[in-house]
């Protein structure tokens, strides 16, 4: 098939200042990579509030591609009764739903909300949106590449962060390995981290390659916090391997950091000739 391209950025928080860095940033990489799908992977806002989230949702769609959003913790109200009470009608407002679909000949995408009203750095995944993501999954196109979102991390990056990661994370890492996911993307901690299932689960040979990837916010970073970054993923996907760039704002560009390559299917990349 022919190379596809996907635009990972999470962590938006319109509202937290330095809104305008945003706006120049992206669509910069939208214009250089030209990708079928952008994932935003939450906190699109920064308390949820209406008119945050609709300026989020204007940018988003106005990069031109497709976007598949899903809501983020600082997505949901930040005052009580809201929070409780109607804690997804904004966004829904704006995304018509929580746990969208986006699929194509080549490319098949579900997001999962892993938001729960009462944690407020936590989130989880039920049995039901499990067994439902399964199901989803599986209702992709033959040879299509497939992906799932969610908002709260699976895998941490090095600096620490007093961020849980999603409730039973081992259970819902293996649920959708199972389910086929080939790459399970998230956001949340602000810091990004990359890993193939083989780096941190013994091989017995046959294993079927899946990646798992945490993209930086795009959004301010907070200055008092250590291990905070903006950047954004981008991932090319060809018939024999997934490439995960990683691009991080530098003053008025983008600065790639690194690029990283790994192997679908069930047979390891190849070394290269010495």
């Amino acid at each position: 098939m022919p190379t596809m391209r996907v635009l990972h950025l999470s962590d938006l928080h319109y509202g937290a200042g330095d809104d305008e860095a945003i706006e120049r940033g992206a669509p910069v990489l939208v214009d250089r990579f030209d990708p079928e799908l952008v994932i935003a992977s939450g906190d699109l806002s920064h308390r949820g509030r209406q008119d945050q989230l609709a300026r989020a949702s204007a940018f988003l769609r106005g990069l031109g591609p497709p976007v598949l959003a899903i809501p983020g913790n600082h997505d949901i109200p930040y005052t009580f009764p809201a929070r409780f009470t109607r804690a997804f009608r904004e966004f829904e407002r704006q995304w018509e739903t929580t746990e969208p679909t986006f699929s194509s000949p080549t490319l098949h995408v579900i997001g999962l909300n892993s938001v729960r009203p009462w944690r407020h750095q936590s989130g989880g995944i039920r049995g039901a949106q499990l067994a439902r993501a399964q199901e989803r999954l599986r209702a992709a196109r033959e040879g299509a590449f497939r992906v799932a979102v969610l908002h709260h991390h699976l895998i941490s990056a090095p600096w620490r962060s007093r961020k849980k990661p999603v409730a039973r994370r081992n259970h819902v890492l293996v649920e959708l390995v199972h389910a086929g996911a080939d790459l399970i993307l998230a956001g949340h901690i602000h810091q990004a981290a990359v890993s193939e299932r083989r780096e941190f689960e013994i091989s017995t040979g046959g294993e079927r390659g899946v990646v798992v990837s945490i993209a930086a916010g795009l959004g301010q970073p907070r200055p008092k916090r250590h291990g905070e970054a903006r950047g954004v993923h981008v991932y090319e996907i060809d018939d024999a391997c997934l490439r995960v760039h990683t691009f991080a704002w530098h003053r008025t560009d983008w600065g790639l950091t690194a690029e990283r390559r790994f192997p679908r299917g069930r047979e390891p990349l190849f070394s290269e000739p010495a």
